[in-house]
C-alpha cells in the first residue's frame, strides 16, 4: 500500500501561496518601512533645501525633492508610520469597543440587541467618508481626531461582525452543554463565544486596516487630516497638485506607497479568511 501524500499545512500555504506571499511581503515591507526606514535615511522628513527645489529623482535624493526641497523618499517612510499609527489605532479602538456591544447583543437578544443595533444602524446609515469628514470638521484637523473619526467609521462594522458570530454561536451544542454544567451566561460568553468569535473580526479588522489607510489619506488630501508640516500620503497629494506638470513623482511616489499598503492589507485579508475557514 502506497503511503498517503501528506497535505502541506494551511499555514504553510499562507507563505507559499503567490497571493497571500505577495501580500505578507507588502506589509513586512511597510512594518520595516515604519519601524527602521527613519533610522537608515540621510534625510528627515521637514528639513528643506531651497537649492535643491523641485529635484528629479537621481543619486542624491533617490526619489526627488518637493517644493521646499524635501526629499520625498524620507516623507514617504514617515509618512508609513503616520498611516500604520491611524489604521491600527483607528481599528483597534474600534474592535475594542465594537466587539464587547455585538456579543453582548447577539447573545443577550431581546431590547439590548434592538438598542444596540440601532445605534450602530444610524452610523451606518451614513457613507463612512461622509461621517469621517463631518467628525473631523466638527472637532478640528488633527491626528487624534483623524484617528477617532475612522474609528467611528470602523465601529458599527465589527459590532455587526461580532454580533452575528454570538447569534450564530449561543445555538450550538456545545453552549446548551455548557448551560447544563450550571455555567453562567458571562461566563459562557467569556469562554465560549468570544473565543470562537475571534477569527472572522481578525480577518474583518485586516480588511479595515486597508480601508482607514484610503480614508486618512482622502481626509489628508481634503486638509482635514493630519497637518503639515507631519507628512501623510495624503498631504504629500496635496502638495503635488500643485505641480503636476513640473514635477509628476510627487504625485506617483506617495500614490504607489498607498497603492501597496492597500493591496498588501486586502490580500493578506484574503489569505486569513482563506486560512481561518472551518472548512479548511
Amino acid at each position: 500500500m502506497s503511503a498517503a501524500v501528506r497535505q502541506p499545512s494551511a499555514w504553510w500555504r499562507l507563505v507559499t501561496e503567490p497571493r497571500s506571499a505577495l501580500g505578507l511581503l507588502l506589509v513586512a515591507g511597510l512594518l520595516a518601512m515604519a519601524l527602521a526606514g527613519p533610522m537608515l535615511g540621510s534625510y528627515t522628513a521637514d528639513a528643506p533645501d531651497f537649492l535643491a527645489t523641485l529635484a528629479p529623482p537621481s543619486a542624491a535624493h533617490l526619489l526627488g525633492t518637493d517644493d521646499l526641497g524635501r526629499d520625498v523618499l524620507a516623507r514617504i517612510v514617515f509618512g508609513a508610520r503616520v498611516s500604520l499609527l491611524v489604521g491600527l489605532a483607528s481599528v483597534g479602538g474600534a474592535l475594542l469597543v465594537g466587539l464587547p456591544l455585538g456579543l453582548v447583543a447577539g447573545f443577550v437578544g431581546g431590547w439590548t440587541d434592538s438598542v444596540l443595533m440601532r445605534c450602530m444602524d444610524v452610523l451606518l446609515a451614513f457613507p463612512g467618508i461622509l461621517l469621517a469628514l463631518a467628525i473631523t470638521a466638527a472637532l478640528g484637523s488633527s491626528l487624534p481626531n483623524t484617528v477617532l473619526a475612522i474609528a467611528v467609521v470602523n465601529l458599527p462594522v465589527l459590532a455587526r461582525v461580532a454580533r452575528g458570530q454570538a447569534l450564530a454561536l449561543r445555538r450550538l451544542d456545545y453552549v446548551s452543554a455548557e448551560r447544563a454544567l450550571g455555567f453562567g451566561e458571562w461566563t459562557i460568553l467569556w469562554r465560549c463565544i468570544l473565543p470562537n468569535a475571534l477569527s472572522p473580526l481578525l480577518v474583518q479588522a485586516s480588511v479595515l486596516l486597508a480601508s482607514s489607510i484610503i480614508t486618512e489619506a482622502y481626509l489628508s488630501f481634503l486638509g482635514l487630516g493630519v497637518q503639515p508640516p507631519t507628512p501623510s500620503w495624503g498631504n504629500m497629494l496635496h502638495d503635488a497638485v500643485g505641480f503636476l506638470d513640473q514635477a509628476p513623482w510627487l504625485a506617483w511616489f506617495p500614490g504607489v506607497a498607498i497603492f501597496g499598503a492597500v493591496l498588501g492589507f486586502n490580500l493578506l485579508g484574503d489569505a486569513l479568511r482563506d486560512r481561518l475557514d472551518p472548512r479548511d
